[in-house]
């Protein structure tokens, strides 16, 4: 399980005064960089070996400004060539959001997925998702 802990910005809160419902994708994407980094330790453009192919968030409760809000993010199911990433938004003990994400590893030369190596397929298991 990976933790990152995000301060909210008053620019992320709409009119009604909570959090808006489109920044969540960006604070969940870059809660993924320990994920990603599993895949591509230098997190560099060239030679990015994932590809995003779908992505689900459930809004659970309303989230603020001022108040930091911590990301859990682990892994759920490890397919041939894809991993689910689930991810909870957190504050003040209450799961404000609740997102899975479906990451694949492709080749952008051959524009085909490919299998997941063994020595990541294990690194990623280390972190299986706590519910």
């Amino acid at each position: 399980m990976f933790f990152y802990e995000v301060e909210p910005r008053f620019s992320d809160t709409d009119a009604l005064g909570h959090i808006n419902n489109t920044v969540y994708p960006v604070w969940f994407e870059q809660a993924r960089t320990s994920i990603f980094r599993i895949f591509h330790p230098a997190l560099t453009p060239k030679g990015w070996p994932l590809i995003l192919a779908r992505m689900e968030i459930d809004l659970k409760a309303q989230c603020y400004w001022l108040t930091p809000v911590e990301i859990h993010s682990g892994i759920g199911t490890i397919g041939n060539s894809s991993v689910q990433v689930i991810q909870e938004a957190w504050q003040n003990g209450v799961v404000v959001a609740r997102g899975v994400t479906v990451l694949i590893h492709f080749d952008y030369e051959t524009q085909k997925s490919v299998p997941i190596p063994d020595a990541i397929r294990e690194r990623l298991a280390e972190h299986a998702f706590e519910a």
